[in-house]
C-alpha cells in the first residue's frame, strides 16, 4: 500500500514541476487528469462510505471478528489488533471483552487443557496503568485470567468493544476530519486550475509565434 501511495505521489510531483518548468503541455494535461481523477474518487469514496455505513460496520465487525479468531496465528494481524486496543482505541474485543471467547487461546473452555491465557485478553485489552511493572516494562500477562467469574476486570481491562470506540472516536473527530478533507480538495482544485491555466498560456504563446 505504501508502495502505490508512493508512486501515485511521485508520478503527481514528477509531472506538476516537469511540466510547469519544461512548459510541457503533455506533463500538465497528465497531472490534471490525476489530480481530477484522485478528487473524484475522494468524493465517490466519502458518499458511499456515508450510504453504506452500516454495510461498512458490518465488514469492520466482520474483519475483526477474524483477527479474533486467528490472533495467534498471523504476526501481522496480532500486532495489528493490538495497536488498535493499546493505542489508537483503547478497547477490548469488538463489543467486549467477552469476543475473545472466539479464540482458542482465550476460550475459557481452554482451562481444561492448561492454557494460561484460558479466560483472559490479550495484554493489549489492559489499561496502560495495570499493563506496565514499574511504569517501564510492559506487562504481557496483565490479561491473564481476568474474565474468570470473581474477577473485577472492569479495574484491569477495557471494557468497551473497539466498534464502539471508534463510533467515538468518529464523532470526536469529524470536524478535524472534515476539515482536512475539504482542504486536501481544495488544494486539487488549485492544483488542477493552476495547471491548466498555465496550459492555455503555453497554447496562447505558441499561437502568437505561428
Amino acid at each position: 500500500m505504501k508502495k502505490i501511495e508512493g508512486t501515485i505521489a511521485t508520478v503527481i510531483g514528477f509531472t506538476g514541476c516537469v511540466g510547469a518548468l519544461r512548459e510541457n503541455t503533455c506533463l500538465l494535461a497528465t497531472y490534471s487528469f490525476i489530480l481530477t481523477s484522485l478528487l473524484l474518487l475522494e468524493m465517490t469514496l466519502g458518499v458511499l462510505s456515508f450510504i453504506f455505513k452500516d454495510w461498512i460496520k458490518a465488514q469492520a465487525t466482520g474483519g475483526f471478528q477474524a483477527f479474533i479468531i486467528h490472533y495467534r496465528d498471523d504476526p501481522d494481524q496480532q500486532n495489528l489488533i493490538d495497536w488498535i486496543q493499546e493505542d489508537w482505541l483503547q478497547c477490548c474485543g469488538i463489543e467486549g471483552p467477552k469476543d475473545w471467547d472466539r479464540n482458542n487461546y482465550f476460550n475459557c473452555s481452554s482451562i481444561e487443557i492448561g492454557s494460561s491465557e484460558a479466560c483472559g485478553v490479550p495484554f493489549s485489552c489492559c489499561k496502560r496503568e495495570t499493563n506496565t511493572m514499574n511504569g517501564i516494562t510492559k506487562n504481557k500477562q496483565c490479561g491473564y485470567n481476568v474474565r474468570k467469574p470473581g474477577n473485577n476486570r472492569e479495574l484491569e481491562i477495557h471494557e468497551r468493544g473497539c466498534i464502539q470506540a471508534a463510533e467515538d472516536w468518529m464523532d470526536r473527530n469529524l470536524l478535524l476530519i472534515s476539515t482536512s478533507a475539504v482542504a486536501t480538495a481544495f488544494t486539487q482544485i488549485l492544483g488542477i486550475c493552476f495547471a491548466q491555466n498555465l496550459r492555455a498560456d503555453i497554447f496562447a504563446q505558441k499561437a502568437k509565434w505561428h
